[in-house]
């Protein structure tokens, strides 16, 4: 072998010692990892924060919706709970701790008082004074404010505003606009050649004057409800409804009222369910016979006879299963609207 070759030689035997060092460090440096030096991040951190984190991603939407199950359930569900098994007892304000076992007498007894079932007409009659012309009145403020008018945003307030007023400021203005002696709407009717009506003592009269209060109160909180619904409807289908030469009224009736049929819907759930549970303008419309809902109980609803029956008489029995009739009530209009609702979008 020359002295060339062998120079050649040793050059390659010396990069391939250069190229196996990188090897024989690296082998060298994961031993010494095993040792796990001084700054260096544990093996079994890595997935214990992964698991952490697994933990706060499953459980943090829980916390966070907690609050409101465990207040749902202090003041609502334990409550409920409680008057259906008053219900099933006989049960005396003056001796809560004296109860005995009825059964289902207060259902029974309930359902053959006639006073249960005039409360419960009077609750169907004031809800259909209050809602029907409230809703169309509100359907109708809605469409107006729907086009560009000067000061649209204050017209919206000032239909908020008796949503804001409380009952018993609203409720005292209609006992002094309807009061028999001087009230200005029986001088109203004497203008025009009507006798004066006693409002506290009509079956009728009565009725229509504490529907009065809940259609101011509550025209205007649906009125909004529908100018929303309003300007989520697409402008091309009043485009084109124009260009197939349809006025404002054919627009409102073609367009709008078949658009807005889910928010009709659920305002006429909503107003019955709020009819149902009305108490507290025909109790202070009926002054010192509100309980009893005027002098032939003419104007008590359900909310006022189970407080007259709970609070006045003191049979705490009685007042419970006329709460839980109340609840079942609502179930049934919930299963109407869900059964409503469900037709409507097979029909869409």
């Amino acid at each position: 072998m020359t002295s060339s070759e062998q120079a050649l030689a040793r050059t390659a035997s010396s990069a391939d010692a250069a190229s196996d060092s990188p090897k024989e460090s690296g082998a060298a440096r994961g031993a010494q990892g095993r040792g796990t030096p001084p700054g260096s991040t544990p093996p079994g951190s890595s997935s214990w924060r992964s698991r952490l984190y697994r933990w706060d991603m499953k459980a943090s939407p829980y916390a966070f919706i907690s609050p409101f199950f465990i207040i749902f359930g202090a003041f609502s569900l334990v409550p409920l709970l409680y008057t259906a098994w008053y219900s099933l007892h006989n049960v005396q304000l003056s001796s809560l701790d004296s109860q005995t076992w009825a059964g289902l007498d207060n259902y029974t007894n309930l359902f053959q008082s006639d006073f249960f079932w005039n409360a419960l007409k009077n609750t169907f009659s004031i809800g259909v004074l209050s809602t029907v012309p409230q809703l169309v009145v509100a359907i109708w403020l809605a469409h107006m404010l729907n086009y560009r008018l000067r000061g649209s945003t204050v017209w919206r307030v000032i239909m908020l505003t008796p949503y804001a007023t409380s009952v018993a400021a609203a409720t005292l203005v209609f006992v002094l606009l309807f009061s028999p002696e001087n009230g200005m709407i029986n001088w109203a009717l004497d203008l025009i050649g009507i006798d004066p009506v006693n409002w506290r003592e009509s079956d009728w009269g009565s009725q229509f004057a504490v529907s009065s209060i809940v259609i101011w109160r509550w025209t205007g909180y649906n009125a909004l409800i529908y100018l929303a619904a309003m300007q989520a409807i697409p402008a091309d289908l009043y485009e084109s409804a124009s260009l197939d030469g349809a006025n404002r009224w054919h627009q409102f009736r073609h367009v709008t009222i078949p658009m807005l049929r889910p928010t009709i819907l659920f305002t006429v759930v909503v107003s019955t369910i709020g009819a149902t549970q009305l108490f507290g303008e025909p109790l202070l419309f009926g002054g010192v016979s509100g309980t009893k809902g005027g002098s032939e109980h003419q104007y008590q609803t359900l909310g006022l006879y189970m407080y007259d029956q709970g609070w006045i008489v003191g049979n705490l029995g009685k007042a419970s299963a006329i709460a839980w009739s109340m609840f079942l009530i609502l179930l049934v209009i919930a299963a109407i609207n869900l059964l409503v609702t469900r037709r409507l979008r097979k029909t869409q």
